[in-house]
């Protein structure tokens, strides 16, 4: 087998693994703890189901980059992965990375908001973090965005040269 295959098979059972792990917390771990959350603290309102919503939103956008890339990884292994039908897959990534980074943003907009607005909430701790996950998460749409540009002059560098030879 070659090295790239030991690199796929390796890769391919992580995602398994993660996309699992993902699934189970998804359908089991996030509904009882945020449904535990809201029942020991009733004063808390709409907080744990918008929480909740955003787990299982962002949970949903990491399978479907795993699906992805597991898609990727067989263009890979046949050495297709500079042509037409790669793109298909990295504009879902992209796409998908941009929505979970929206969604990301809009929740943290949403709990600033109430912390600012609700003064025994005030503690510049959680707005701080906050805002520094969704500049994260910007830099990560913004990179996916380059490898995607990278990707186009590698394949269109590749097809020139199929071209030549």
């Amino acid at each position: 087998m070659q090295r790239i295959d030991w690199v796929v098979v390796s890769l391919r059972v992580l995602l398994v693994l993660v996309f699992i792990g993902l699934l189970v917390a998804q359908l089991m771990s996030l509904p009882g703890e945020f449904s535990q959350m809201a029942r020991e603290n009733p004063d808390a309102g709409v907080v744990p189901w918008l929480l909740l919503t955003f787990a299982i939103l962002e949970v949903l956008c990491f399978q479907i980059v795993i699906v992805c890339t597991w898609r990727l990884l067989t263009l890979v292994r046949s050495d297709r992965i500079f042509s037409d039908k790669s793109f298909v897959w990295v504009d879902v990534i992209m796409w998908t990375v941009a929505a979970a980074w929206l969604v990301l943003a809009a929740v943290s907009a949403t709990l600033i908001g109430i912390i600012y607005f609700t003064p025994e909430l005030r503690d510049p701790g959680t707005p701080i973090l906050l805002t520094g996950m969704t500049l994260i998460g910007a830099v990560v749409v913004l990179v996916v965005v380059v490898l995607r540009a990278l990707l186009r002059q590698a394949t269109v560098l590749r097809s020139d040269l199929e071209e030549v030879i």
